[in-house]
């Protein structure tokens, strides 16, 4: 047996030539990546990044909040990233229209279109998670909901519903602040655009 095994490494062997076996003269499939340092080829590897918090979640309650801010980023995330995308659009298409009436216009065609897509959403969510949506509005676009609401629809509509939100302990003039009272909702934002979340 021993034999056997040692004429079939000569012949695996043989089957190589010399000037196969010498890693610069070969080329390396670009999978991963390489680089010489001091004549051998070394692998390289680009990893993601993947932030590092420290866990102050030891009580139980602090943890169901935790949890609650998680399940309300995962739902109303994409919802401000695609209110970003709308506005961007919006503030594009506004100028090229030649007058107010035809404006007007298409902001309400606009309006109509978001409240068939996200009537049914907004009424499951819960009020907590809607004051998590303003926040993230507020940090897309970099305007508030207020200022957004007074902007495409007028004053009196924007203090109407600065109304409402605040019978429900709401805010729509509420902005967004990463370092201060935001920041565990930075950290879970950053998390979900790593696909960790």
């Amino acid at each position: 047996m021993r034999p056997l095994f040692v004429i079939a490494l000569f012949a695996a062997a043989a089957a190589f030539t010399w000037s196969d076996c010498k890693a610069q003269s070969r080329i390396i499939p670009p999978l991963y990546g390489h680089q010489v340092v001091g004549g051998d080829t070394l692998p390289s590897f680009r990893l993601a990044r993947i932030p590092v918090y420290s866990s102050r979640y030891r009580r139980r309650v602090s943890l169901r909040k935790y949890e609650r801010l998680v399940r309300a980023v995962r739902l109303v995330y994409p919802m401000a990233q695609e209110a970003q995308e709308l506005l961007a659009q919006m503030e594009a298409t506004l100028p090229t229209l030649r007058t107010k009436k035809e404006q007007e216009a298409y902001v309400k065609s606009v309006e109509r279109d978001i409240k068939t897509r996200y009537t049914p959403v907004l009424k499951k969510m819960s009020m907590y998670q809607g004051m998590v949506l303003v926040k993230l509005i507020d940090r897309q676009t970099g305007r508030s909901s207020y200022a957004l609401v007074r902007e495409f629809r007028g004053r009196f509509s924007a203090f109407f519903w600065q109304g409402i939100a605040r019978m429900f302990g709401g805010d729509l003039k509420a902005e967004y602040d990463p370092e201060g009272d935001d920041a565990l909702l930075e950290q879970l934002i950053e998390l979900y655009e790593l696909g960790l979340l």
